[in-house]
C-alpha cells in the first residue's frame, strides 16, 4: 500500500506543500513573500496574513502536479515550530483541518529536524545520495545555527549550537548596514565572489565547546564600517565587494571552526550541511575541501536549502513508518527545540 504524505510549511514567510509518496518527492510547490522586502525583515502580522491568502491554492497546485487525488492521501504533516507564532498556527490550524475532513492521521514536524531530513528526499530517476548513520550536520539559518548528531531518523542530539544571533542573521544584518537588499545573504554572496577574502579581519568570538556566537561579529562589523565612514563617506560603495568577501570569510571560519572540532572529537567523517544558509556557495565550497581529509561531505540541493514542503513530508514519511501521530489538541510552538 502506498504512504501518501501532503506536507504543510508555514513558518516564517514562504507559503509551501509538497507531496511524497513512498519517500520519493512528486510535487513541491512555494509561495514568496515580497512585501517584507520593503522592511527589511519580516513582519510577522504580514507574513501570517500572506499564509491565510495562499494555503488554500498552493495545497491544491500541490496536489494538481502531483497527479494525485486528496483521497489517496496517508496523513498530512506540518511543521509545528519552531518559528513565527502566527504563521505557525495558520498552517498548523490548515493541517488540522484538512487531515480531520479526510479522517487520516496529522503529524507534528520539527522544522530544524526537517532541515536535516532534506537529505533523504527522493527525486524520480534521480540517483539517491544521503548520508549514513550516523552523521554530524551543520545546520544554519536565519534563526539557527547548530551542530547536530544525528543516529537516526528519529534521533538527533544538539552537541553545539548558538548562544545569542545565528549566521543567517549576522549575515543579513551586516548586509543592511551595506545598503543591501533584503534578504542579504545571497547579495553578500554574490559580492563575495568579486573581492578579496582577506581585505578586511572583523572579531571572532572565543567560545567554550561546540556553541557559537555571532554578536561580537556583528558589533565589529558596525563599528569597523563607521570608523571608515568617518574617514571616508565613500568607503562601503568602493569597498563593497571586499567587505562582503571578508564577512563571508569570517562567518565560514567561525562555523568551521567548531565543525572541525566535533568532527575530530566524535570521530564520524560523514558530515552534511543544512539550513538556508547552506545555499552560501562560499561555505559549500568549504565544506567540500574537507573531503581531502577524509570526510564524506553532503550539500543538500539548493531548491531544499531554504524552507520547504518537501523537507517536511519527507519527515512525516519517517514518522508515519514509526506511527508517530500526534493529536488535533496539540500546539505549535516557537521556541527552538530538537
Amino acid at each position: 500500500m502506498d504512504i501518501t504524505i501532503l506536507g504543510i510549511e508555514s513558518s516564517c514567510d514562504d507559503t509551501s506543500a509538497a507531496i511524497i509518496q513512498n519517500g520519493v518527492l512528486l510535487s513541491n510547490v512555494i509561495a514568496n513573500q515580497s512585501v517584507h522586502e520593503m522592511y527589511g525583515g519580516v513582519v510577522p502580522e504580514l507574513a501570517s496574513r500572506a499564509h491565510q491568502k495562499n494555503i488554500i491554492p498552493v495545497v491544491s497546485e500541490a496536489l494538481r502536479r502531483s497527479g494525485i487525488d486528496k483521497s489517496q492521501l496517508s496523513a498530512v504533516a506540518f511543521t509545528r515550530g519552531p518559528g513565527l507564532m502566527g504563521s505557525l498556527l495558520v498552517g498548523t490550524s490548515f493541517a488540522k483541518s484538512f487531515a480531520q475532513a479526510l479522517g487520516i492521521p496529522i503529524i507534528d514536524v520539527n522544522h530544524l529536524q526537517a532541515h536535516i531530513l532534506a537529505h533523504f528526499i527522493k527525486e524520480p530517476d534521480v540517483e539517491p545520495k544521503h548520508p549514513k548513520f550516523p552523521f554530524i550536520c551543520l545546520l544554519v539559518s536565519g534563526g539557527n545555527s547548530q551542530i547536530v548528531l544525528v543516529k537516526s531518523y528519529n534521533e538527533m542530539e544538539i552537541i553545539g549550537q548558538t548562544i545569542d544571533d545565528a549566521a543567517g542573521e549576522a549575515f543579513d544584518k551586516c548586509s543592511k548596514v551595506m545598503g543591501l537588499p533584503y534578504p542579504g545573504g545571497p547579495f553578500v554572496d554574490k559580492l563575495a565572489k568579486q573581492g578579496n577574502p582577506m581585505a578586511f579581519s572583523f572579531s571572532k568570538p572565543h567560545i567554550a565547546g561546540y556553541d557559537y556566537s555571532f554578536s561580537g561579529l556583528k558589533t565589529s562589523f558596525l563599528y569597523f564600517l563607521r570608523d571608515k565612514q568617518a574617514e571616508n563617506p565613500n568607503f562601503i560603495v568602493e569597498n563593497k565587494a571586499d567587505l562582503c568577501a571578508s564577512l563571508q570569510k569570517t562567518i565560514i571560519d567561525i562555523l568551521m571552526d567548531k565543525l572541525v572540532k566535533a568532527v575530530k572529537a566524535l570521530k564520524v567523517k560523514e558530515v552534511a550541511l543544512a539550513g538556508g544558509v547552506s545555499a552560501n556557495s562560499g561555505l559549500r565550497e568549504r565544506m567540500l575541501t574537507y573531503e581531502r581529509r577524509g570526510w564524506n561531505v553532503y550539500l543538500p540541493k539548493p531548491a531544499f536549502t531554504t524552507d520547504n514542503a518537501a523537507m517536511v513530508a519527507i519527515t512525516g514519511y519517517y514518522k508515519f513508518l514509526d506511527k508517530d501521530f500526534c493529536s488535533v489538541d496539540l500546539p505549535p510552538f516557537s521556541k527552538v527545540v530538537i
